[in-house]
């Protein structure tokens, strides 16, 4: 199975192709893509990338056979342009999608049970086993008993037990998604959606406005 893995919801992006087996799993080749590039660069790039795997290892898009994009939580205009990316072309293909967590990806990293991403405004994306949510500072102590996989310094100062790792990136999510990929576990492309956890600001203010919210 040749997977696409894309990921734009950090300060940095990539994108990732891989070759997933029952008993084997390699990554055949990894893209970096700079913070706030990604709706200029990420289809340029996934072009040169799949054009460059086609000489090198006979791979074009043709061979895909599933896609995963990492819908968040994270940038809001990243977890945007990667799953609308995602979900455009694996319409085109006709492929199915696996979405992932990045905070599910960042625990199964660290191969801890909970995990925590800087959401600024002093809060944190947090998860917890399978429950993704905001944590503020009022409340950061109730999870001072587990070890939390971190991958900013801001988390790492935040949580006592933390354990800090390299940021996930897209290879990590092919790596993470193999159970369920093996499993055909894929996600509904029309329900499809970003894994925000905290509302935009447009949301937030228009409430605040009493406009509908």
């Amino acid at each position: 199975m040749i997977v696409l893995s894309i990921d734009t919801c950090g300060p940095s992006g990539s994108i990732a192709l891989g070759s997933v087996e029952p008993d084997a799993v390699e990554v055949l080749v990894q893209t970096e893509l700079a913070g706030k590039t990604y709706s200029a660069q990420l289809v340029p790039v996934l072009r040169t990338m799949l054009q460059k795997q086609q000489q090198e290892q006979g791979v074009d898009v043709s061979a895909l056979d599933a896609i995963v994009v990492v819908n968040g939580p994270g940038s809001f205009t990243g977890i945007r342009i990667g799953v609308s990316s995602a979900k455009g072309l694996a319409a085109a293909l006709d492929i199915p999608v696996l979405a992932v967590s990045r905070l599910a990806a960042l625990a199964w990293k660290a191969q801890t049970h909970c995990s925590a991403l800087d959401a600024g405004r002093s809060e944190f994306y947090f998860r917890d086993g399978n429950r993704e949510f905001l944590l503020g500072a009022k409340n950061m102590p109730l999870t001072s008993i587990e070890s939390t996989a971190v991958c900013e310094p801001t988390a790492e100062r935040a949580f006592a037990n933390a354990v800090l790792v390299t940021p996930p990136n897209a290879s990590d999510a092919i790596r993470y998604s193999v159970p369920r990929l093996l499993a055909c576990d894929f996600s509904d492309l029309e329900l499809l959606d970003g894994n925000y956890v905290r509302r935009s600001d447009a949301e937030i203010f228009a409430k605040v406005a009493g406009r509908p919210d």
